[in-house]
């Protein structure tokens, strides 16, 4: 059997179902897809790559790449629209099979069933590498899945298992030859900007599996992860495998099972509980988005709340410029614009700002941080921002931050805020209205 792979937030070969799948073919022709309209402005004022995380996943791609020559393949790069790409190659190499990982996108679904629609007779398969657990493992039917994380985790816990060894597939080292290498034109996508400060975050599978032995067993930083976590600029004081995890080139499950593994051999406490949690947090966010698809997206959320939203220009340019009347805010966006990074705790922070302060409608906050962030996932993304906004899975309604007491609590003697630039010159007011200002409908 000849076997399309298609790459997409999969970037590894250690624990990838769905590359061991594929491997179980006569040739594999493996391909990723760069999706022009990427790279195009939205409906909400962003494009869906911008440059930091471009460069990131470019990097994670020529990793991918040397990885594979070993095995006698290559990776296809093709840029190009997925729906026209996929068939034509289909079409010129005897394809029989396509084999993708499930995505919890709406675009991505959309994507998916045109292509099979296209070529009818064609096998498609999609399997789960995303997460920790499968659709037929999770502890209820996807249709019952719990409107609040806590109902989720108790759930998830009450098994007694965090992940299950049976899940998670070993390194491949072995696959079989493609049949052919087709010309790609990689030589079309937009280049790769260089950064504006130097990062840290490297792409690719060997970097995310190092990361990932770093923070638990080389500097054990895993120790205090409960109390470091919120530092608003400290390499050490949280994991940093969100970037990795986010384009595949570092699986959830191992991340689990080598805390497990740290637990058994070091020591077992309250930080490495929580990095746990945090990994449950992510897996809810993805089982959230499959369950309520296009709910992820629409303003009102996915418990139909009606929000106020007006669009005041200013005032969206000031928050994505570091220019408001909130220094701990300017200095975190300045931060997200300058390295595509921003810690978890800057993130809630600015988003309660654009949500409360700036009263915007939650969305163009979401799409600025799709823009900009290294480690944007679809559903962690939205998600996230529907609960702070009081439209998704919050029990509690909008949450709004003191900026002031955060600032005091998280940032006393301003580093944070001097060394990003929070101050700003002349800072746009908050409740200056002019005639570019718009309702949303």
């Amino acid at each position: 059997m000849h076997t399309l792979y298609w790459f997409t937030r999969d970037l590894r070969l250690h624990d990838n179902a769905a590359l061991l799948a594929a491997s179980k073919s006569d040739m594999v022709l493996c391909v990723y897809v760069v999706d022009p309209r990427w790279f195009q402005p939205g409906p909400l004022q962003s494009k869906a790559m911008g440059d930091h995380r471009w460069r990131f996943l470019w990097q994670s791609l020529m990793a991918l790449e040397r990885t594979l020559r070993p095995l006698g393949q290559r990776l296809h790069i093709a840029f190009g629209e997925p729906e026209s790409v996929i068939p034509a190659l289909v079409q010129a190499h005897g394809i029989q099979r396509v084999i993708r990982s499930r995505q919890p996108g709406t675009d991505e679904a959309r994507q998916w069933q045109m292509i099979k629609e296209r070529k009818p007779d064609t096998l498609f398969q999609q399997f789960e590498t995303l997460s920790l657990f499968t659709e037929g493992s999770l502890p209820m039917e996807l249709g019952d899945l719990p409107d609040t994380f806590s109902q989720f985790r108790k759930l998830v816990e009450k098994t007694g298992e965090r992940c299950s060894e049976r899940l998670r597939i070993r390194t491949l080292t072995a696959l079989p030859p493609p049949p052919g290498f087709p010309e790609d034109n990689r030589g079309s996508c937009p280049p790769i900007a260089e950064p504006q400060h130097p990062l840290r975050f490297t792409g690719g599978e060997e970097a995310g599996l190092q990361q990932l032995r770093d923070f638990l067993f080389v500097t054990h930083a895993v120790d205090t992860y409960k109390e470091t976590r919120n530092a608003l600029d400290t390499w050490g004081a949280s994991s940093k495998f969100s970037p990795w995890l986010a384009n595949g080139s570092l699986s959830v499950r191992e991340v689990a099972d080598t805390i497990t593994e740290y637990e058994r051999s070091e020591t077992k406490n309250e930080s490495t509980y929580w990095l746990w949690f945090e990994l449950l947090w992510r897996e809810y966010f993805y089982w959230y988005a499959l369950k309520h698809g296009v709910n992820l997206f629409r303003r009102d959320g996915v418990q139909r709340k009606r929000r106020p939203a007006t669009f005041y220009g200013h005032r969206f340019k000031a928050w994505c410029q570091g220019n408001t009347e909130y220094p701990l805010v300017n200095a975190a966006m300045n931060q997200l614009r300058e390295t595509g990074y921003m810690s978890n705790r800057a993130r809630q922070l600015v988003a309660s700002c654009f949500v409360n302060e700036l009263e915007l409608d939650w969305r163009y906050g979401a799409a600025w941080f799709e823009e900009q962030l290294i480690d944007y996932d679809v559903a962690s993304n939205y998600g996230n921002w529907q609960y702070l906004a009081g439209v998704g899975a919050d029990p509690r309604g909008l949450r709004q931050f003191n900026l002031e007491k955060q600032a005091k609590q998280y940032d006393p003697l301003d580093t944070f805020v001097d060394r990003w630039g929070g101050h700003a010159d002349q800072p746009v007011g908050l409740h200056t209205v002019d005639a570019a200002d718009w309702p949303i409908s």
